[in-house]
């Protein structure tokens, strides 16, 4: 059993359970605020992982579920519903801030961040019925006891619980305080949540059901299992999730999934790292959360994000600085270059100088989806900066769009929308063309700061001029 932090060393050699046809779940967000930049870096991995997966010719079906309920601020089983929080925070009902964030999460990653959409979004509230089916299921195997505030899973009752997490079980029990939640051990986890009485003068939550235990909501953990079981069946190829899911969400998940089955839940576990800004945890005291629309309105490309992302490995720490965009986006600039010289082909020029060799490249992001190198390569290769001032054969042009789209493809990259420049560039190009073959290097000059002012730079190669976007 794979439980590791990691892919298979290839990603092609992935032995699916049913024929060539990969399941995979990925634990969404929870919409009671607005997303930030960190929450978006996982989504980027798995973006490419699904690319990944396709390009090798797997049949993926992928869930990612939408947590509206359930989600505790702690985490584990203390604190507020996160919803309930967003929902006093706003003046708004619970369900208006689903419905509001839900909004907007779809916007900023299938539209500015053009990821991939996943084939099933379902939401917790859409599966309650199925959710506390399930709790009876553990309670029918002796998995489950009921304190004041609601239905627990016993973890003594599973021999390998922890062990995604690799927990030490007894230590946990010595060094555990007294806990006087009424939980028989410092592990077990809530299944149901019965609503509390509402103070005198208050109101009752938002967000609840009846059940056979009483009125309240689910567990976090419960909603996951419900919807990989309901949507992908008992077992799965491919869970992903952030290394914070990792201790307490994955581990129950695994504990209650493979309670009710019997079955391994996950063959494989994927995790990816979190993202710091200036080297800091993000916080709201700190000043230093930024979300998509601060990109934007800084004026960098959403491109050049990804980019700065995948420049790191999934499974390591990130850091956010402006300074670092910065440098992604004039590598996206470079890149974009490069792509013009499409609508710059001639038949003198002898070759360009260099070719991708798809097998490397695909190779990279097969290997635990190395997207470092890959990108890397692409920058020794495709992109090398030699390529700026050479020309593109007229007889490479199929080639070359061909590589244009394996890049759309493989990294969710889009260097094929800008459009040839216009008529009148392309005259003042051949006037400065002539000037210059002339020797007329005043008007040369000339021409050359008037097309600069218009956005177009201009380098001078033994085959002639090779135009750039500023």
């Amino acid at each position: 059993m794979k439980l590791y932090n990691t892919l298979s060393r290839k990603v092609e050699e992935i032995k699916p359970l049913e024929d060539n046809k990969i399941s995979l779940y990925t634990c969404g967000l929870t919409v009671y605020s607005q997303p930030h930049i960190g929450n978006w870096v996982a989504y980027i991995y798995w973006d490419i992982l699904v690319r990944t997966l396709k390009a090798n010719g797997f049949d993926v079906t992928r869930v990612q579920n939408i947590t509206d309920v359930g989600h505790l601020t702690s985490d584990e089983d203390a604190g507020e519903d996160k919803m309930e929080k967003g929902a006093r925070t706003e003046g708004l009902t619970a369900w208006d801030v689903a419905e509001k964030y839900i909004k907007i999460a779809d916007h900023e990653a299938y539209e500015l961040l053009g990821l991939l959409r996943p084939d099933h979004m379902p939401r917790a509230t859409e599966y309650i019925e199925q959710q506390i089916d399930f709790v009876k299921e553990l309670e029918i195997k002796g998995f489950t006891y009921v304190i004041e505030d609601g239905v627990y899973f016993d973890t003594s009752k599973l021999k390998d619980y922890g062990k995604l997490a690799k927990l030490d079980i007894e230590g946990l029990k010595a060094g555990a305080r007294v806990d006087d939640s009424g939980k028989k051990n410092p592990t077990d986890f809530a299944l149901w949540k019965l609503s509390p009485n509402p103070p005198a003068g208050g109101s009752k939550r938002d967000m609840e059901w009846d059940s056979p235990w009483g009125k309240g909501f689910p567990g976090w953990h419960l909603e996951c299992s419900v919807m990989v079981r309901e949507l992908l069946g008992d077992q799965i190829d491919i869970h992903t999730g952030g290394i914070d899911h990792i201790p307490v969400h994955h581990t129950n998940e695994i504990a209650q999934t493979e309670a009710v089955t019997g079955k391994q839940f996950s063959q494989i576990w994927v995790h990816a790292n979190h993202i710091k800004v200036d080297g800091t945890k993000m916080s709201k005291s700190l000043g230093n959360i930024y979300t998509l629309q601060d990109i934007l309105d800084r004026g960098y490309s959403l491109d050049a994000f990804k980019l700065m992302i995948l420049s790191k490995h999934y499974r390591t720490e990130g850091n956010f600085t402006w300074e670092i965009l910065e440098s992604a986006q004039n590598r996206l600039k470079r890149w974009k270059n490069i792509s013009d010289l499409r609508f710059q082909t001639t038949d003198k020029a002898t070759d360009y100088v260099s070719k991708i060799d798809w097998i490397i490249f695909a190779q990279y992001l097969n290997e635990d989806l190395d997207t470092p190198e890959a990108i890397s390569y692409l920058d020794r290769s495709f992109f090398d900066p030699i390529n700026e001032n050479k020309f593109l054969p007229t007889s490479m042009i199929d080639d070359f769009e061909k590589m244009l789209e394996l890049i759309k493809e493989l990294l969710g990259i889009d260097l094929t929308t800008s459009k040839d420049i216009n008529t009148e560039k392309k005259a003042l190009l051949a006037e400065r063309q002539k000037a210059r073959e002339n020797k007329n290097w005043a008007e040369s000059d000339r021409i050359r700061d008037e097309l600069k002012e218009q956005g177009i730079g201009i380098n001078d190669g033994p085959n002639g001029q090779i135009w750039y976007r500023l």
